[in-house]
């Protein structure tokens, strides 16, 4: 996937404009709609930028880090959560069937990528005041 589409991908998860994205990080919407179109690439203090909107690491725009990577943001103690939910060697089976080592795989992969994204909503969730507070 390029950089482009991926950020267009994260944009749309948000649910905002490239206007709205402009506007918080300082640049017109001109700027944003050529990385967005694979016209330009941002320099590396906006791909930074960038990132940090889009909760994602640098490396994870730049193609380097699949969905399913350790994210940037996870401490200590989520690596060892995750690898403690990876060590659990259950048979995964599909109507009582175990399933091969390519679709156990595939379910590893999918499970890794929900893990983290369901980890980071979770400290999301910790860090942001409720309506009683």
């Amino acid at each position: 996937m390029s950089m482009g589409a991926m950020l267009i991908r994260l944009r749309e998860d948000k649910g905002i404009t490239q206007y709205e994205v402009a506007e918080k990080l300082g640049i017109k919407r001109a700027r944003y709609n050529a990385w967005e179109n694979d016209i330009a690439k941002p320099r590396v203090e906006m791909l930074n930028k960038l990132a940090n909107f889009y909760g994602v690491s640098p490396d994870y725009l730049l193609g380097f880090e699949r969905p399913g990577d350790i994210p940037a943001w996870a401490t200590a103690k989520d690596k060892r959560d995750f690898k403690r939910m990876l060590e659990e060697d259950e048979e995964v089976m599909f109507d009582g069937v175990p399933i091969s080592d390519i679709g156990r795989q595939r379910v590893m992969d999918v499970l890794t990528g929900l893990f983290w994204e369901a980890k980071q909503m979770n400290k999301r969730k910790k860090t942001t005041p409720t309506e009683d507070e």
